[in-house]
């Protein structure tokens, strides 16, 4: 079974032809090349490959320009705008660009809080018109988010890290699992998926990580590992641990057995974005 990150992110170093909007934690670029890198030395054979909302909003070129030069090795995400009247039509654009695996709704602060808000349906709905799973990142939304998945009952959710909010640099939050109870409603939805993607940015007790498998066994039981996709969040995660920590605090844990990695870390993913690298 193929090691597939959920998560990751590249992004050019800002320049004037791609302008940054803001900025994510992380080094000054991290390109498609450097990021195939970071995987080839550590045994990563694919990962998703997330447009990152912060430097270029919902402009997924840099995605897509990336996996036409590392072809197989990346299923592409990106984020959409549920405040634009033509969102349908962006997704529907998206859905016939090559590699294309998947789309991006974020509850943020200038999105709508109400679950019944056309435009959060609207993607809801577009992304099952298209069979593509919806990216959901609703940390501190998550009773929205809970609602939005069961009024789109057609759509495949993937709820982003855990459901919890997570840091950009340390420390981790004092109880960072304190949300864990309204993730795990989430888990009677059956059209509903959890990425354990920077999960190992909220432990306290440093690499191995020891102090998350008991929240997270709780997360494997509610959704059952067929519904669970580990990732590293990677580059968000660059100040809080290594590429090769986040892998390996997965791969040779004593928690899992090599059947459990092979489903947490590549056949789930397979099987909810029917996508696995080529090549």
């Amino acid at each position: 079974m193929p090691i597939i990150d959920s998560q990751v992110h590249c992004y050019e170093r800002n320049h004037p032809a791609r302008p940054w909007v803001s900025t994510l934690a992380g080094p000054a670029e991290v390109t498609g090349a450097q990021m195939v890198a970071a995987m080839d030395a550590v045994g990563v054979d694919g990962a998703l490959l997330v447009s990152p909302y912060a430097m270029y909003r919902f402009d997924g070129s840099y995605a897509l320009e990336v996996g036409a030069r590392h072809p197989g090795r990346f299923g592409l995400i990106k984020p959409f705008d549920p405040t634009d009247p033509g969102v349908a039509e962006a997704i529907t654009d998206w859905a016939g660009q090559p590699d294309v695996v998947g789309l991006r709704l974020m509850l943020y602060p200038e999105v709508s809080d109400d679950p019944a808000d056309p435009g959060l349906n609207r993607v809801a709905q577009a992304a099952a018109k298209h069979g593509l799973p919806l990216n959901m990142l609703c940390w501190g939304r998550l009773d929205q988010g809970l609602a939005l998945a069961r009024r789109n009952p057609g759509t495949q959710f993937v709820i982003d890290h855990c459901g919890l909010q997570q840091p950009f640099a340390p420390p981790p939050p004092a109880a960072p699992f304190a949300a864990l109870p309204k993730v795990l409603a989430f888990a009677a939805l059956p059209n509903v998926a959890l990425k354990i993607s920077g999960a190992c940015t909220l432990s306290h007790a440093g690499y191995p990580y020891a102090d998350i498998w008991d929240p997270l066994a709780r997360l494997f039981d509610g959704f059952g590992l067929e519904r669970c996709l580990w990732g590293t969040d990677w580059t968000r995660a660059v100040a809080l641990l290594s590429y090769a920590q986040g892998v390996d605090a997965f791969r040779v844990t004593d928690r899992l057995t090599a059947s459990e990695k092979a489903m947490l870390m590549g056949g789930a993913l397979e099987r909810i974005y029917r996508w696995r690298p080529r090549g």
